[in-house]
């Protein structure tokens, strides 16, 4: 965690944040989500009692774009059984044992007509694997490749899947913090996914923690946030939102943040755009060097926020990504995969780069001729001459290496001469941060203060 927090950071209490994560992890693993049904109405609702959402429905037959909605589906029973009645397969023991969307059925069959309708992992004998099958009718199990190698190819076998397939809504949600700058940041994740706890619950809780904490303090920025089922919800939520998706400034998508493995980056489509800086940034600041992946088509929903109509940047920070991790889309990926306590992790680092968003604003100074004289206005000392000159007493603030241990300088005084240097009204703080390594909430309480004394005006800049 960093030691230095910001302004939205004041009030953190890590204890506390992670047993909320806890509980709802908990809460909400058991639940069968997937791209409609009553599965996302309840984790939604959940989530909502955390901090308020706004819920939308989007009807069956809708077209949206190149898509229509699907029928909606629920499950509440299915097994694959022994003559006697014995389950062996079981989805109330997981619900990731149905292929997603399976059409219901029940009757008895051979080893030969369902054979075809198991998956399994047989590199992975001991996991099931997720499936799903939204735009085509079918049906189908899966289960660990030990349990398909213990089924006997001579009995017959009871097939039950409860489900429905009809005419119903697909479900999103949305909230909104109302910033003041005429900047928009999307900040999106995804509510398909049953039973896996990395892929995509943690992004979710995250997500919803988010929420809460940028409540309690007013932003420069405007925060929208979204929920939806992945690909066709983005989708359906991009044709309902079109103007306002095409005047956003970035995206951070939330997915797959509480694992136990390394920090990751998937940049956006650009590269350098200001959430790839800032991001950046953020890990120089604790000195960690993250996985670094670069935007590509297969991901998450920012392959749809990023097409050529919308063109929004989106940028995802991870701990254990999607695709790169064994246990991805199986049954392992389960509550002992992921850790609360990494996911709050992840709050801290998504906070700190919003914190960054807020404060990343450009100056303009009142003296552009040569600097201003800081010890009239009590900011610089009354003896000089010093090699490592300390700020007038009252504005100390810590040392730390500039450049390599050559120069050891206060923080405070540093920041406030750069501020002042590069105060041309196009430079901002990720600038300055980027061309001298001093940190951002240094050189913006630098800025504060310089602003106070009436040396900077501020000449606002997304």
């Amino acid at each position: 965690m960093t030691e230095n927090r910001a302004f939205l950071r004041g009030h953190w209490d890590e204890d506390a944040l992670v047993k909320d994560a806890d509980q709802l992890l908990s809460e909400l693993f058991p639940i069968c989500r997937s791209i409609t049904g009553e599965g996302v109405r309840k984790t939604l609702n959940r989530l909502g009692e955390l901090s308020p959402l706004q819920m939308h429905s989007v009807p069956t037959g809708t077209g949206c774009y190149d898509w229509t909605i699907p029928d909606e589906w629920n499950i509440s029973d299915a097994y694959i059984a022994l003559e006697d009645g014995t389950r062996i397969v079981d989805f109330q023991s997981s619900n990731i044992h149905v292929v997603s969307y399976s059409e219901p059925i029940d009757r008895l069959l051979s080893w030969e007509e369902l054979a075809p309708h198991l998956y399994t992992l047989p590199a992975m004998p001991e996991a099931i694997p997720y499936r799903t099958s939204y735009y085509q009718r079918s049906w189908g199990f899966c289960l660990s490749h030990r349990q398909w190698l213990a089924m006997d190819r001579s009995c017959l076998y009871r097939v039950r899947i409860d489900s429905t397939i009809r005419p119903g809504v697909l479900n999103y949600a949305e909230a909104t913090v109302e910033g003041t700058s005429g900047s928009t940041f999307l900040i999106s994740t995804y509510c398909c996914h049953p039973s896996l706890a990395n892929d995509n619950l943690s992004g979710q809780v995250l997500w919803s923690l988010l929420l809460r904490e940028l409540r309690r303090a007013p932003t420069r920025h405007t925060y929208r946030f979204v929920n939806v089922p992945e690909t066709i919800g983005a989708i359906a939520f991009l044709s309902r939102n079109e103007a306002a998706m095409q005047e956003v400034d970035g995206c951070l998508v939330l997915t797959t943040v509480a694992g136990p493995g390394q920090w990751g980056v998937k940049r956006t489509f650009k590269g350098d755009h200001l959430l790839d800086r800032i991001v950046t940034q953020a890990f120089r600041a604790r000195s960690v060097t993250p996985l670094d992946y670069p935007f590509d088509v297969f991901g998450s929903d920012e392959a749809q926020y990023s097409m050529p109509f919308f063109r929004i940047p989106c940028c995802t920070i991870t701990k254990d990504k999607y695709y790169e991790y064994d246990e991805y889309h199986t049954s392992l990926d389960n509550l002992e995969f992921v850790n609360p306590l990494a996911l709050v992790q992840s709050l801290d680092i998504y906070l700190d780069v919003i914190e960054r968003l807020e404060m990343n604003t450009s100056y303009i100074g009142t003296e552009l001729h040569c600097q201003p004289m800081l010890g009239r206005r009590g900011l610089y000392p009354n003896l000089g001459g010093a090699v490592r000159q300390r700020p007038a007493k009252g504005h100390q603030g810590d040392g730390y290496d500039l450049d390599a241990g050559h120069r050891l300088q206060s923080r405070t005084l540093d920041a406030m001469f750069w501020t002042l240097f590069w105060a041309d009204g196009t430079a901002t703080l990720l600038d300055i941060e980027e061309q001298t390594g001093i940190p951002m909430a240094a050189l913006h309480s630098a800025a504060t203060t310089l602003v106070q004394a009436g040396l900077l005006t501020k000449a606002e800049a997304k």
